[in-house]
């Protein structure tokens, strides 16, 4: 494979904020992200910097990359760290430490080759790796009406919990549904 699955340096934000914008633009970004392109063109560049710092250190997340040869990013997937007494971004109470992923999005001309299978074990393996907290699942959401994505997810290994909370203001009807992974 010619890519290579990384984790992103701190001072990529430029690469990271290019990436979020393409998976903006994509025709399924509307049951994909709770954010629309005009809300990410609004962002100042402190906020892309401030993020892509919070997912290339620590124990509070991890942004993934594919990377190809060329250097251009292919893909992409974070998982967030969430702790037990926190709130999460929909407003619910977290239960248990978990690992949360979001910002799943892999090129259109780079999907169907294994990529997305790629970034998704590196994100699970490094959420297995943390110690403290020690996670016990990693969940995600997609959208009722995103079959492709909740059909990959299966296919990985995740099961509906039987969780739904409302879809995002803005976005197509729907609910958006809780997925997880247990831990082997």
């Amino acid at each position: 494979m010619e890519h290579v699955i990384r984790p992103v340096r701190a001072d990529e934000w430029r690469e990271a904020k290019e990436l979020r914008m393409a998976g903006l633009a994509d025709p399924a970004a509307p049951v994909a992200f709770l954010e629309t392109t005009e809300q990410a063109k609004g962002h100042p560049d402190s906020f892309w910097q401030e993020r892509t710092a919070g997912v290339s250190s620590g124990t509070g997340g991890r942004q993934f990359v594919a990377e190809g040869p060329d250097g251009t990013w292919a893909g992409s997937v974070v998982v967030l760290a969430e702790q037990a007494g926190n709130v999460d971004f929909f407003g619910l109470d977290i239960e248990a430490a978990q690992g949360h992923v979001v910002g799943v999005f892999v090129r259109p001309e780079f999907r169907g080759i294994g990529l997305t299978e790629r970034l998704f074990e590196s994100a699970l393996e490094w959420a297995w790796s943390l110690e403290e907290p020690r996670f016990e699942r990693v969940r995600l959401y997609v959208h009722s009406q995103n079959a492709r994505a909740e059909g990959f997810y299966r296919k990985f290994g995740f099961a509906r919990t039987g969780k739904t909370v409302p879809a995002s203001a803005g976005g197509p009807d729907g609910h958006e549904v809780e997925m997880e992974f247990l831990r082997p």
